[in-house]
């Protein structure tokens, strides 16, 4: 067969079917990569809210953790086919398999992505007893994943790959540290890329920026910290969260963070990108300041219940733009990241693997498991239509860079698509509000027939509600 398979360190969860899914709950494929990892099961006490947990409620969560770590925990070596004759597009760059070095390359670029996972045995979540997330904090990981590739657009050269990321073994790493403890930075990273640097900088900006993920309530975008924010819109720990809710947590955590200077989060509204909102956020008060970086998320739907293939052509031209971070959906109930694709398959990192918590503040903290050394892939078919766009840009050239890209594939992706994935706008979102047009539809101006007799409203039509 005229394929490549790169080095696999796959992973599948081989156990059998949780007698405590709750119900109306999705039934996991047994032939896919894993059971779904927004079932729900590992739910925070009910009595969570009101005080401390009892022990009753104590061993039902180490019990249920340890149950998920179970089933989440076993690793396969399944090796990922990638075609000869097909490029393969990842994180904005093209790659096609005509020589050694060709796969090499793609490997390595592949490897230095950050992979992050379940994980077991990390101080407990605030409000309960749980100590991993396994079984219901994918998304969040696939958030996390997303806001870590901003990351490193922000604080590395865009070319920068990981040194150690070529001939990685199996992602399965014995002897984790402990991670009761965490050291926060001793000062900030630079906003921009120093040319220059030396290598060593390099792994110091490397490790700080997986350190800002570790496990521990203390790091600025951790599961702890996540699940913190989220609270405010009625999530606790154990809940399922959405893509769309995903994005203004990381908002929220980036605003919160000291460790980032120079960079904004902007999550769209109602499927808009509004470029004068995003410019009063990125600009300085100083008018000949430099821009700050931007990450834009743009929570949509593509389609009913499934994915309308109509949106196919322009999701590919959009995983094609350097400015894009991925996606951050999945299959239904099962998150996963989505960073590139080839022919009709996605291609994936996917977080329902669990691994043992990682104290980062020991000064050589092993990386290796924050990598993955083989991507996995997805149809298009079988991707589930609700997800969240990411978008980069670094200054503001970049910003107008971006918006004359999105501009273009927008509306030329396809000739039928009569509905676009999303829009972009000038002027501010509260330039368009429905507030706006109710006021001026109130107006003395607006009369009523002299009759008396109340016009009949016209009925809306089917094709008057769309799903973007």
């Amino acid at each position: 067969m005229n394929s490549v398979s790169p080095a696999a360190a796959q992973y599948r969860s081989g156990s059998p079917e949780d007698a405590r899914r709750p119900r109306g709950a999705r039934v996991a494929n047994p032939n896919g990569l894993g059971p779904s990892g927004a079932s729900g099961l590992a739910r925070g006490p009910p009595d969570a809210a009101r005080g401390e947990p009892d022990e009753v409620d104590k061993f039902k969560a180490k019990c249920l953790t340890a149950w998920n770590n179970v089933k989440y925990g076993w690793a396969v070596k399944s090796g990922t086919s990638l075609s000869k004759v097909s490029s393969v597009h990842l994180c904005g760059r093209r790659y096609r398999f005509e020589s050694e070095g060709d796969i090499q390359r793609f490997q390595r670029d592949f490897v230095s992505r950050l992979w992050l996972t379940y994980r077991r045995d990390f101080p407990p979540l605030a409000g309960g007893s749980l100590t991993s997330d396994c079984g219901w904090g994918c998304m969040l990981r696939s958030g996390q994943m997303m806001l870590a590739q901003g990351l490193l657009l922000h604080f590395l050269p865009r070319d920068w790959m990981w040194d150690k990321g070529t001939g990685l073994g199996p992602p399965e790493l014995p002897g984790s540290a402990s991670p009761g403890r965490y050291r926060r930075p001793a000062r900030r990273i630079p906003p921009r890329w120093a040319l220059g640097a030396p290598e060593l900088e390099l792994d110091r900006r490397h490790r700080q920026i997986v350190s800002w993920f570790a496990d521990h309530p203390r790091a600025p975008f951790s599961l702890h910290r996540l699940v913190e924010l989220g609270q405010s819109s009625g999530k606790k720990a154990g809940d399922w969260y959405g893509p769309s809710l995903v994005a203004h947590i990381l908002r929220k955590a980036v605003e919160s963070c000291c460790e980032v200077s120079h960079l904004a989060v902007y999550v769209s509204q109602d499927c808009t990108v509004y470029k004068a909102d995003v410019a009063h956020l990125a600009a300085m008060p100083d008018p000949a300041a430099e821009w700050k970086s931007v990450i834009i998320l743009v929570p949509v739907r593509l389609g009913g219940e499934t994915l309308n293939p109509v949106y196919v052509p322009c999701v590919k031209e959009l995983l094609r733009s350097e400015l894009c971070l991925g996606i951050m959906g999945g299959k239904p109930r099962h998150s996963l990241y989505f960073l590139g694709y080839q022919d009709d398959f996605l291609l994936y990192l996917d977080p329902h693997y669990c691994q043992p918590a990682v104290d980062v503040g020991q000064a050589d903290f092993p990386l290796e498991s924050f990598h993955c050394t083989s991507p996995r892939k997805m149809a298009f078919a079988k991707m589930d239509p609700s997800c969240t766009l990411g978008f980069y840009a670094g200054d503001r050239k970049e910003f107008e860079t971006l918006c004359s890209e999105l501009s273009r594939v927008l509306s030329s992706s396809s000739a039928t698509e009569r509905y676009p994935v999303f829009t972009l706008a000038e002027g501010h979102a509260q330039d368009h509000s429905l507030d706006d047009l109710c006021a001026q539809l109130s107006q003395p101006t607006l009369r009523l027939p002299r009759t008396g007799r109340l016009l009949k409203a016209k009925r809306p039509s089917s094709e008057d509600f769309v799903f973007l």
